[in-house]
């Protein structure tokens, strides 16, 4: 009888950012690159890889600067040569305009998607609402799955879409657990065989600087509401 190994998906969240300056002022999230911090979790990252020997036949980012230069330093770190492929379906979940909030929504509005199993109707920063996220990143993930040409995949995405990915995973279904912690520049390990219901999720949220992530019990959408708010004075 024959064995048919399952294929393994390396899904990454980018390294830290800075989204808001020393005021509290946002940062354009679609250009803001990676900080200190951010660059040396992807290196570091990278050289767990090289340390196992892993090779990568395919590198898959959403586009944006932060899954971009977050996956140059892992294959920097491998010593491979691989063009990354660009799928703009896996950006973040898209905020609004943070300035039509109003107060007493505001911290709703930056954690109430990452608390527990988000209702689709929900609003992240008063845009896109989960139930949109999962209708783009659901038939991405069939994309992906659906194409033979790879055994092994780097995949470099944000942490509200590995959310829903990790969800698809774990559940086959359209929820969005939302409390599934990605720290920044994180490695999940996930294998994928042929029938749809063939995930195995081995490994989730492993941060190679910081094992035991000892120096935090906060969450980054926390984090990110208590910066904003110096702006406004709250």
């Amino acid at each position: 009888m024959s064995f048919n190994p399952r294929r393994r998906i390396y899904l990454m969240r980018h390294g830290s950012v800075t989204y808001f300056d020393s005021a509290g002022k946002p940062v354009l999230p679609e250009s803001v690159p990676l900080n200190n911090a951010g660059r040396e979790q992807a290196s570091a990252a990278g050289r767990v890889f090289a340390e196992h020997g892993v090779k990568f036949d395919r590198v898959i980012v959403s586009g944006l600067p932060r899954t971009v230069e977050t996956a140059t330093r892992v294959l920097a770190e491998t010593g491979q040569d691989i063009a990354l492929e660009e799928w703009p379906e896996f950006v973040e979940i898209r905020g609004g305009k943070l300035s039509s909030i109003p107060d007493t929504e505001l911290r709703a509005a930056f954690t109430a998607a990452f608390e527990g199993i988000a209702p689709e109707h929900l609003q992240f920063l008063g845009g896109e609402s989960v139930g949109e996220l999962l209708d783009r990143i659901h038939p991405a993930v069939d994309k992906l799955r659906a194409d033979p040409d790879w055994d092994t995949v780097l995949v470099v995405l944000h942490g509200g879409v590995n959310r829903a990915i990790l969800s698809y995973a774990l559940t086959g279904q359209r929820i969005f657990m939302g409390n599934l912690a990605q720290t920044a520049g994180c490695i999940n390990v996930l294998d994928v065989g042929e029938a749809a219901i063939d995930w195995v999720v081995r490994i989730v949220n492993y941060s190679p600087p910081s094992t035991l992530q000892a120096e935090s019990r906060g969450t980054t959408m926390e984090a990110l509401f208590h910066q904003y708010r110096q702006s406004r004075g709250i």
